[in-house]
């Protein structure tokens, strides 16, 4: 399959008067959507860096037991 290269063009460079416009409240509710996933993905997000940190302080912490002395960065 051949790639159009004119349409491609054509297409990336379309004006945002072109697209057609959603309803107030559709957007609203498409806005809002977002908003609650991406909150979520924040929190999950935040849950994986805590891991890390108690996994890692595990580490350190077993480290220092056996006399491994770490610079803190």
């Amino acid at each position: 399959m051949e790639i159009n290269k004119e349409s491609l063009e054509k297409s990336l460079s379309k004006k945002e008067k072109e697209v057609p416009k959603m309803s107030k409240e559709a957007e609203t509710g498409f806005h809002q959507g977002s908003l609650n996933t991406l909150a979520a993905e924040r929190m999950e997000l935040l849950r994986m860096v805590e891991n890390v940190e108690k996994i890692m302080s595990m580490h350190l912490s077993r480290l220092e037991e056996l006399g491994v002395k770490l610079d803190k960065k």
